[in-house]
């Protein structure tokens, strides 16, 4: 195996497929990159059982040829190789980087003890990348982080004739964002896949200036696969097992009391008020009829409180609080420059919209947040 390849190209190529693998592992071959070359391209492969990545670049081979290397270790070769034209051989049980006078000798990994790479699903659509990586954004915030509860680690993909809605919750809070898509052929009922959040989004963001991305599904629960393949670079992810709770009735808010307030500056109220406030203790929102708002934080003597604009219809006033960071996450997720609160009163359910131009509610992006029932 010899081949010729940018070095920016070959670092670029590693770095994609190097996040696929595991941060640890039993299996010491799960660690390696595969790296294929053959007919005027190199293929680097990554794959944890969990996450198979694949990223192709062009590439002078000389001899084509496969070989299994320690990932990490080529990527940190690669960040500090010299610009320029890189050379590498497979010679003997050694893979040799060379690039402007400077060589990388670099031990293999036992080809015939990695594991079959699972083919690729089979594809059903498109989606715009940088409408996908936003979505994927907005609704990953409200994701669970407690792998004991896997379920509630993934972000929730359902496909049906035009529209995708991606979905995630913790159960403190549950955003869902709609997004145009288009499929390959009518659909048999709507596809859904529920995939791990964190692995979601870094795809999502590194196709995110590929065009279109299309899609592919195998089904199979958590035995399944959803792919991605955008550019060069083709992922397949492992589905997780279950679906998340429907949302509808959560989102029906009857009743509820309307504020609109501007997003950026609310954010900021929070953030700076927060400061004083100690781990895991609200900050409380007061909306009153007079067109503002109240923001506080802190107990005794360390207390901290800004007023702001605010617009309140339904109710007189309407006392609430929220986990700052859950606040914060909710709010910088839109990108609207308003932000609409329908609000049930402490310890109930809050909604939160974007505002267009014309004032009106944009139900393409919604963000469901549980207030605390002990107020500041």
């Amino acid at each position: 195996m010899e081949f010729r390849i940018d070095r920016t190209a070959f670092a670029e190529a590693v770095g994609r497929a190097v996040r696929a693998l595991p941060a640890r592992t039993p299996v010491p071959v799960l660690g390696g990159l595969l790296l294929e070359a053959d007919a005027g391209r190199l293929a680097v492969t990554g794959f944890d059982f969990e996450a198979a990545v694949r990223v192709e670049a062009d590439a002078e081979v000389t001899a084509p040829g496969r070989v299994l290397v320690p990932g990490r270790r080529l990527l940190e070769v690669c960040r500090v190789l010299p610009e320029g034209s890189v050379s590498c051989a497979l010679e003997a049980s050694r893979f040799t980087v060379e690039a402007d006078g400077t060589r990388f000798g670099l031990s293999t990994l036992p080809l015939a003890e990695y594991p079959a790479l699972p083919a690729a699903p089979a594809p059903c659509g498109t989606v715009d990348a940088d409408a996908f990586a936003t979505a994927v954004a907005q609704v990953a915030v409200a994701a669970g982080r407690d792998e004991t509860l896997p379920l509630l680690t993934g972000v929730q993909l359902r496909l049906e004739d035009g529209e995708m809605t991606l979905s995630a919750s913790d159960r403190y809070r549950y955003a869902v964002r709609l997004l145009e898509w288009k499929p390959a052929a009518a659909l048999d009922g709507a596809v859904e896949a529920l995939l791990p959040a964190r692995r979601l989004l870094d795809l999502a963001r590194s196709l995110g200036r590929c065009g279109d991305v299309v899609l592919g599904w195998e089904p199979g629960g958590g035995g399944g696969l959803f792919g991605f393949e955008g550019g060069r670079t083709r992922t397949a992810l492992r589905l997780l097992d279950g679906r998340l709770p429907a949302y509808t009735s959560l989102f029906d808010m009857a009743g509820a009391a309307v504020a609109e307030v501007e997003c950026a500056a609310l954010a900021e109220a929070v953030r700076r008020v927060a400061v004083v406030a100690e781990a895991n203790s609200p900050v409380r929102l007061d909306f009153s009829a007079d067109g503002s708002v109240l923001l506080r934080a802190g107990y005794g003597d360390d207390v901290a409180a800004q007023r702001l604009p605010a617009v309140l219809s339904g109710a007189e006033e309407v006392p609430v609080a929220f986990n700052p960071a859950y606040l914060l996450d909710a709010l910088t997720s839109f990108e609207s420059p308003r932000v609409r609160l329908e609000l049930l009163g402490a310890g109930q359910r809050a909604l939160l919209h974007a505002v267009d131009e014309q004032g009106a509610a944009a139900g393409a992006h919604r963000h469901l947040l549980m207030s605390v029932k002990q107020l500041v």
